[in-house]
């Protein structure tokens, strides 16, 4: 357990993130998977309280932006530059490695946020930490529930209460809306706009949503290995996503791009 002045330090540095010009700043960033170029002379800048979306093809980089971001892929050539330590990092990934069968309770896994183990005990002060993060993602009351017995919008949602629980100042998100209904897919983008308005939490999502990036992010990246465009929303144009996914965005009736 942290004592606190390593917390009250992290604290810190966290609001202070907030209040730089940028939260992340990508300049042309490469990276090979041996002969395969996954990502070429990309750039990307989220400044703090953003919200910015990340649309692309399947296979066209856009989780290796993410891990690479996050320090889990070796980069090849560029920089990438995060004005807040790994502490105030809030990740959740697309695919949820944990087996659903192991019993788990919902308390027990959003308190893996802190600790580097599982936790076979849970002081007061994590369960309190731990209580205000579920009621923040609508879970009041479902600590002890098993992650089991859970739908797929509640697991969602205990997995960002798990990257909450450090008071990110970026919270990063790889398809968020992966398996919930369009009522979850709903209530999990409100909740992302509460954060990012009344905490000034920037957020870095990526997602196949058209809609969703359109209504609810500030900025967005279309790429394929590396910048198609970047901007505010309106630049989600039929010949931005063509350029893109060599096809426009006919499936989607409300925004540019129809």
């Amino acid at each position: 357990m942290q004592n606190q002045t390593e917390r009250s330090s992290e604290n810190a540095e966290i609001e202070q993130a907030r209040e730089t010009p940028y939260c992340v700043k990508v300049e042309g960033l490469t990276v090979r998977f041996g002969r395969n170029v996954a990502i070429e002379d990309l750039n990307l800048e989220c400044k703090p309280g953003s919200w910015t979306a990340i649309l692309g093809p399947n296979g066209s980089g856009k989780s290796t932006l993410l891990k690479a971001i996050l320090g889990l892929v070796d980069v090849d050539h560029g920089t990438i530059q995060i004005a807040c330590n790994s502490y105030g990092i809030g990740y959740v990934p697309q695919a949820k490695t944990l087996d659903r069968r192991f019993p788990a309770t919902v308390m027990e896994m959003v308190s893996t946020g802190l600790r580097s183990r599982w936790p076979f005990f849970v002081p007061g002060g994590l369960r309190k930490q731990v209580e205000t993060c579920l009621e923040r993602v609508g879970l009041r009351g479902y600590n002890g529930h098993l992650l089991s017995d859970l739908s797929g919008g509640e697991l969602q949602r205990v997995y960002l209460a798990r990257s909450l629980i450090r008071n990110p100042a970026l919270i990063i998100l790889d398809e968020p809306a992966t398996g919930l209904d369009r009522s979850g897919e709903t209530d999990m983008y409100e909740l992302l706009d509460r954060l990012r308005q009344e905490n000034g939490t920037t957020i870095l999502m990526v997602t196949h949503d058209l809609d969703a990036a359109y209504h609810h992010a500030t900025h967005v990246l279309v790429m394929n290995r590396t910048n198609i465009a970047s901007g505010t929303p309106e630049c989600l144009t039929q010949d931005n996503l063509k350029a893109a996914f060599g096809h426009g965005g006919h499936e989607h009736p409300s925004g540019p791009w129809h």
